[in-house]
């Protein structure tokens, strides 16, 4: 098993090659069919519903370490969050040729992914980079326009850029109000104006996954979890798991 140390927030693209899948978002059920990319990231929740006896897809995940490490990628986050600043479902519909050109270039980077030879690394960054600019054209493509102000976007960025960094340490709203200089009323309002959604949402649905992984994954004990995540004690954080995941810590990792 894994010690917990190699978790990380990732970003999940998944195109759809054959049958159906069936997702839930936003209490929603959506159907996604070839040429469908589905794009997931940190504090979107997407679930399965139900998938089609044939179905295939192929999916390509970056973590946050890399969208971090790489200015030639940076706009990563633009990408992944568009759906919630478009007010729109989390994929796109895309044309057969760009599905199949999306297709040659995730190939591409697979095959690298695979390889520890030199120059690896750079290979890999420019291919992410080639990805990226794909989606986004094929998101220029879909014709749809943000609806809100860009100030208002940039706080919502901003936002979920430092939580996704700092959620296991700071569970607090004025932490983050206080990083992006505006105050936590406003901060609440931006976030809920854009997607709909608290602060603490997404500050919660972060840590809940983050212990799922570290119940599933790692040897650490509950008090030690806790302790990561920086709950005051072991029963509050239990109390906050069973909330969120509808069971206890212990039922879930023995689930």
């Amino acid at each position: 098993m894994n010690t917990g140390q190699d978790y990380k927030n990732t970003f999940r693209f998944t195109l759809v090659t054959k049958g159906w899948l069936n997702i839930v978002y936003n209490g929603k059920k959506l159907v996604l069919q070839p040429d469908d990319l589905c794009i997931c990231a940190p504090g979107i929740e997407v679930t399965t519903d139900s998938v089609a006896d044939d179905y295939e897809d192929v999916c390509l995940t970056v973590d946050e370490t890399i969208g971090n490490a790489s200015a030639a990628i940076i706009g990563i986050l633009d990408i992944a969050y568009m759906p919630i600043l478009q007010k729109n479902e989390p994929f796109i519909r895309l044309s057969g040729s760009d599905a199949q050109q999306l297709l040659v270039t995730i190939s591409k980077i697979k095959h690298y992914q695979d390889t520890d030879e030199s120059y690896t690394e750079p290979i890999l960054n420019a291919l992410y980079t080639v990805f990226l600019l794909e989606v986004k054209r094929a998101q220029v493509r879909t014709g749809q326009k943000s609806q809100h102000p860009a100030r208002m976007e940039k706080i919502f960025m901003d936002f979920i850029q430092l939580m996704t960094q700092h959620f296991s340490e700071h569970h607090d709203i004025a932490f983050y109000a206080s990083k992006l200089n505006i105050t936590t009323i406003y901060l609440s309002r931006v976030v809920r104006l854009i997607a709909e959604r608290t602060v603490v949402d997404y500050i919660n649905q972060m840590l809940a996954d983050k212990a799922a992984f570290l119940l599933r994954h790692s040897q650490l004990s509950i008090t030690q979890i806790a302790e990561q995540l920086h709950f005051a004690d072991t029963p509050s954080f239990s109390k906050f798991f069973t909330r969120q995941k509808g069971m206890s810590p212990r039922a879930f990792r023995e689930a």
